[in-house]
């Protein structure tokens, strides 16, 4: 491929890339809400979007939330390009916070937490009884899934809104501004060919 890296860095260096990129978090999350501000949609359809995306990150279906966030967003009639935003929420920070409060919920709602978690955890158990998991899990995120959604959609809204009616202003204001240097122009013309007519 023409844009792929001659020399791959090692395993340890892409890890630490995905867990804390070298330019900083906090320039990715610039990033997304400047690009979330400038979709060309409704604050509602942005806003919903988005939600969709929060929630489908609470989701056990790794690998395909983005699929399950454009197919809500498609239902709910949100913006899809802002559902893939929102499966941002989902990220390696978060996902553990997510995965045991999915899998503590859903433990709860269906009274059969696996003895072995609490004997001793491991990845061969984990693949052994994935069904002990993914159940729980997918139960468990429902309720905070929903949480997120929700407060993702009021924040996002108003946020949306605002920058689109800042935006409009200052779109108008420079408009307005190329209108008065057009005027002044035709105006000059105007004068000058005026000047022009009365010498001749």
């Amino acid at each position: 491929m023409i844009f792929k890296r001659r020399d791959k860095p090692p395993l340890l260096e892409r890890m630490r890339e995905i867990m804390y990129p070298r330019k900083g978090v906090w320039r990715g999350l610039t990033y997304l809400r400047k690009r979330m501000h400038r979709l060309p949609d409704s604050p509602h359809r942005i806003a919903l979007g988005f939600a969709c995306g929060a929630f489908a990150s609470f989701t056990p279906f790794f690998g395909f939330h983005f699929v399950i966030a454009a197919a809500l967003a498609w239902l709910m009639r949100g913006n899809l390009l802002a559902s893939a935003f929102g499966t941002a929420v989902g990220n390696p920070l978060s996902f553990p916070f997510i995965a045991a409060a999915s899998l503590q919920l859903g433990w709860l709602i269906l009274g059969e937490k696996p003895h072995a978690v609490d004997e001793g955890f491991s990845f061969h158990w984990l693949v052994e009884n994935l069904e002990l998991i993914f159940l729980p899990y997918l139960v468990g995120g429902i309720a905070p899934g929903l949480l997120t959604a929700f407060g993702a959609y009021w924040l996002i809204g108003p946020l949306v809104e605002a920058y689109q009616e800042r935006r409009r202003r200052k779109l108008e204001s420079l408009a307005a501004q190329r209108r008065r240097v057009i005027d002044a122009e035709l105006s000059a013309y105007s004068a000058h060919d005026r000047r022009e007519g009365d010498d001749a």
